[in-house]
């Protein structure tokens, strides 16, 4: 049969403008997300409640991030920072999750002793991660060092640590030194923790005056305070938390790029990678407490084009050179973490199976007289 040349021809123009078609759809599927963002109506008015007191740290964190969070969304917004204070922050997010609207015009801003009181059951607690979506968040992380009395260096330190019951000044057991307490046991050393501390700056004078022989500080207050006492060979670095990657994985701290993670050391010490019921409580309390330090929340039936757009403004800025330069201070060498990501790694961090709480529960009562 001859072949009809119009008919090829119109039959292959034909391919082509459903192809031009199809590819014009697929890149408009990748276009979506951004013009949603950039076009939802954001609320002219914004309520970041922080249940923290004016002028501690998560408020000081909310009125840096607030600016650059207004400037980049549409509108620019008012964000109004509302201190709602008292029973170490779960009085404010009590409030927040009986109160909050879910039109995007209220904001929470949370920190480890909001996520600590959930994952624990403390019967205070009446709000529910899993009614909240995440924005942002900012991850930290810490240092245990010792006294120069103990060894001159990390190895023999760490040696004698597991050969002598050793001090350490700490606030209480399931605070900010629960994930530390954990480690230091898991590597197998007797510490006598004195609790009452109101903060870790009084753990770190009681160090200082040579009342304990351990201590722990979060990066900020490391660099700060403690680095001169490594420099005057007044303390012994031993190791660091670590932060999380991506994928979830803990990898050394960028502010400490030549000091070994516990996971590192725990290795080295035992010949195998820490695992079991007290390695997931000390990675889900590391994570929630550290590598999530201080998360913006809002309700989770808030709109998603909102959630995509709170989202957008975020990762518009944190990469500019001018938002660095001004985080470097307040923030460390950390790179705020956006969208699913945190929450992958929320999710995961706040889920607590049975063992790993029954394993929790009986190490906090034998070894430090806790309830939980």
């Amino acid at each position: 049969m001859p072949i009809n040349k119009t008919a090829t021809a119109c039959l292959s123009l034909g391919r082509l403008k459903k192809a031009v078609l199809l590819g014009g759809a697929i890149a408009g599927l990748g276009l979506t997300t951004a013009v949603q963002a950039q076009d939802v109506e954001v609320p002219g008015n914004i309520k970041w409640t922080i249940p923290f007191g004016v002028g501690g740290g998560t408020d000081v964190w909310a009125r840096f991030f607030s600016p650059w969070l207004s400037e980049s969304l549409s509108g620019e917004p008012t964000i109004m920072i509302d201190n709602v204070p008292g029973g170490g922050s779960i009085n404010g997010a009590n409030l927040f999750a009986v109160r909050a609207k879910s039109d995007g015009s209220n904001w929470l801003g949370t920190s480890a002793s909001t996520q600590y009181p959930a994952m624990l059951g403390d019967p205070r607690v009446r709000y529910d991660y899993s009614d909240w979506t995440p924005i942002l968040a900012t991850p930290t992380g810490g240092v245990v060092y010792a006294q120069p009395s103990l060894g001159e260096s990390a190895d023999t330190a760490l040696d004698a640590l597991l050969e002598q019951p050793v001090k350490l000044a700490a606030q209480n057991p399931t605070g900010v030194e629960l994930p530390v307490l954990i480690a230091l046991d898991m590597l197998g050393a007797d510490v006598q923790a004195v609790f009452g501390m109101r903060s870790r700056g009084e753990g770190r004078l009681a160090f200082e005056r040579g009342e304990a022989d351990i201590d722990f500080q979060t990066t900020s207050a490391y660099l700060s305070n403690v680095e001169p006492l490594v420099e005057a060979g007044k303390a012994v670095p031993l190791f660091s938390l670590g932060v999380l990657n991506d994928e979830g994985k803990i990898v050394r701290d960028p502010a400490f790029p030549d000091l070994p993670t516990f996971n590192e050391v725990y290795q080295a010490r035992h010949g195998e990678a820490p695992s079991g019921n007290e390695y997931e409580a000390f990675r889900k309390f590391f994570a929630s407490g550290y590598a999530l330090q201080k998360l913006i929340m809002v309700p989770k039936d808030t709109p998603e084009a909102l959630i995509d757009s709170y989202r957008q403004a975020a990762r518009d800025f944190v990469d500019t050179k001018a938002f660095k330069k001004a985080a470097a201070a307040q923030l460390g060498p950390y790179t705020p973490v956006i969208g699913e990501t945190v929450q992958r790694h929320l999710d995961d961090a706040m889920s607590i199976n049975d063992a790993t709480r029954d394993w929790l529960a009986d190490w906090l009562q034998s070894e430090h007289g806790a309830k939980i």
